[in-house]
């Protein structure tokens, strides 16, 4: 068997888990409920195959539009995932980082992330990050904003941007961009995720529902990323 080229960076949107709960006659927050836990197990199947960032689509600008009393069940999950997420960080020496406008959260769940980003910060093992109320408009909406900000009080050239500078600005700052990008649920769009980080990476859709994903998928995911011959435009 052909060894696996492991992405240094892998991207997921997790979709699918409303419809999961539906077929089995759930409500949807049952199925939210099976998607965090999949969650965990992923985060820790790609730490041991030597995945080194994991990013995932965990609540976009757009889902405040959704029923108020989903949303604030997801608000409630996300209060006591955040808990069990600094356990399993700590236990396998995962780095946790948050990307998107934090500040329209309430304010115990802005401090639940800055706790987990602050006692994480020094493991060394996967970096694990979760966008939250994110959407990629707005990212690099808020992205020039600074960078204008920046030129009007010259700290900034704008003769002197350029791809680097602008990458610099945007929440995964330091961050390198993804190689892989996995969706779930058959959905074939990228949903305003991650849209200048993406300009160059593989794409891998699956049917599969977001909480019936696994190892094996991910696997899956990866050996099709294996048999792809990346030339970024280039000429062999």
């Amino acid at each position: 068997m052909e060894e696996l080229k492991i992405p240094a960076h892998v991207a997921i949107i997790l979709d699918g888990n409303g419809r999961w709960a539906k077929k089995r006659g759930l409500p949807r927050n049952m199925g939210h409920a099976e998607g965090c836990r999949t969650v965990e197990r992923t985060v820790e199947d790609a730490a041991r195959l030597g995945i080194r960032y994991l990013t995932v689509y965990g609540f976009s600008t757009e889902n405040w539009k959704r029923d108020a009393e989903e949303v604030g069940a997801l608000m409630q999950l996300f209060r006591y995932y955040m808990k069990r997420l600094l356990n399993i960080a700590k236990k396998n020496n995962v780095r946790v980082k948050m990307i998107g406008e934090r500040s329209r959260f309430a304010q115990d769940i802005i401090d639940g992330i800055n706790r987990l980003e602050e006692e994480t910060r020094d493991n060394t093992g996967l970096t694990f990050i979760i966008a939250v109320n994110y959407g990629s408009r707005d990212e690099i909406v808020r992205a020039v904003r600074k960078m204008a900000n920046d030129c009007v009080q010259g700290k900034l050239e704008a003769e002197a941007i350029g791809e680097e500078t602008v990458s610099g600005y945007l929440d995964t700052a330091g961050i390198p961009d993804p190689d892989l990008l996995i969706r779930t649920s058959g959905e074939q769009r990228l949903s305003n995720y991650l849209l200048w980080q993406l300009a160059y990476t593989e794409f891998y859709f699956t049917d599969v529902l977001w909480p019936d994903f696994n190892k094996e998928e991910l696997v899956k995911a990866i050996e099709k990323y294996s048999r792809r011959d990346r030339r970024f435009g280039g000429v062999k």
